[in-house]
């Protein structure tokens, strides 16, 4: 055979094997599995909805009737009938500083009193005395019997009897209102509570020495408790008092709607923002707590609003489930905003016209088939 004839042959051959090859090749390969089916679910179609406009603020609770109890008066604590979270009333004995020198000066005082009245008293018998004895030598100076000069003698010493009553009666009214203002300080020795309420913070303990105008603790009357928000200053010309807001809690775990009662007029030159001023009248509050507000202001917006259960959270991501037009889910990641009853606004990540998965999202996985 010649050379020329065995060629055709041997590709014909080699053509084959590839052909072999191939198949072997193809029916080795795996076929992919089939996607996962989820039915039963919930899908719905996400539309437009319109919500009030509003702005997010946060800020801290505080009480609208707060008394700082100061010392008024160098002194040691000698007593202290209080602790923080204690309930005090009006009146009520707080503290006592051992103040000798205030004790000393109102001790002083009283026997000030005690002199200036034995020297009234003294005063008003040697002006009985000239009384007496000019009207004797005035009936002596009618008779004639008496010199002129004898006569004015004892009306002077009667005058000046007179006078030295008054200065008496000077001198007691002095040192009475000296003792009784040496008593006000000593009773300063006596720390009681300006006001009724709950005792918000102690800055001494017993023993300590405390100086005029030291803070000694803090009152708070809890039926004043209000949290200040911090208000951006270009909202505030659109905030009144009258504004709705809605009150989060997070220590509480609680909401409540609540109004706007005073925006204070100047801004806060560090923030540039103004405190709006929302009173709570819950129970379990207590100053310093963070709060937020969402505060209404006026207007309307056109945003999406999902049911809370399509929601759900992969770490940090917060997600849905987004199915296509051929039924398939797609994780999507959404940014949520506010809470509106059983709904979530939904700010980005969605738009309308999107179907997604709004229960059993636990059953449902990336690429799954949803049949609902």
């Amino acid at each position: 055979m010649s050379r020329y004839a065995v060629r055709p042959l041997l590709l014909s051959a080699i053509a084959a094997g590839l052909l072999l090859q191939a198949g072997c090749t193809e029916s080795a390969k795996p076929t992919s599995p089939p996607p996962v089916v989820v039915k039963g679910v919930t899908v719905a179609t996400v539309r437009n909805a319109s919500l009030p406009e509003t702005i997010e603020v946060v800020g801290t609770v505080r009480a609208r009737t707060s008394a700082l109890v100061l010392a008024r008066i160098p002194g040691t604590v000698c007593e202290l009938h209080v602790r923080e979270g204690d309930r005090v009333r009006k009146g009520q004995l707080l503290a006592r500083l051992d103040s000798q020198e205030s004790t000393a000066q109102a001790t002083a005082a009283l026997a000030a009193i005690d002199e200036a009245r034995r020297g009234l008293d003294e005063a008003r018998a040697q002006r009985t005395l000239a009384e007496a004895t000019f009207t004797r030598f005035k009936a002596l100076y009618d008779e004639q019997a008496l010199t002129r000069q004898e006569f004015e003698t004892r009306q002077t010493e009667r005058d000046l009897a007179r006078q030295a009553v008054a200065r008496a009666e000077a001198r007691l009214r002095q040192v009475q209102e000296t003792a009784r203002a040496a008593g006000t300080m000593a009773d300063y020795s006596r720390i009681v509570a300006p006001v009724s309420g709950l005792i918000a913070s102690k800055q001494v303990d017993l023993g300590a020495t405390v100086f005029p105008g030291q803070p000694l603790m803090t009152i708070d009357d809890e039926s004043t408790y209000q949290l200040e928000l911090a208000v951006p200053e270009s909202y505030a010309v659109r905030i009144h008092p009258g504004s709705p807001v809605q009150i989060t809690l997070d220590a509480l775990q609680k909401s409540i709607n609540a109004k706007v009662t005073e925006l204070v007029p100047a801004a806060d030159p560090g923030s540039r923002t103004f405190t709006a001023k929302v009173p709570l009248g819950v129970r379990g509050v207590a100053s310093g707590m963070f709060g937020r507000g969402s505060i209404s202001l006026g207007g309307t917006i056109q945003t999406i609003l999902v049911p809370k259960q399509a929601v759900f959270e992969r770490g940090a991501l917060t997600a849905v489930w987004a199915v296509d037009r051929d039924a398939t889910a797609r994780m999507r990641l959404v940014k949520v905003g506010t809470q509106v009853g059983n709904q979530v606004e939904i700010l980005s990540g969605l738009s309308a016209g999107e179907r997604i998965v709004t229960q059993d999202t636990g059953r449902v996985s990336d690429g799954a088939r949803v049949e609902p």
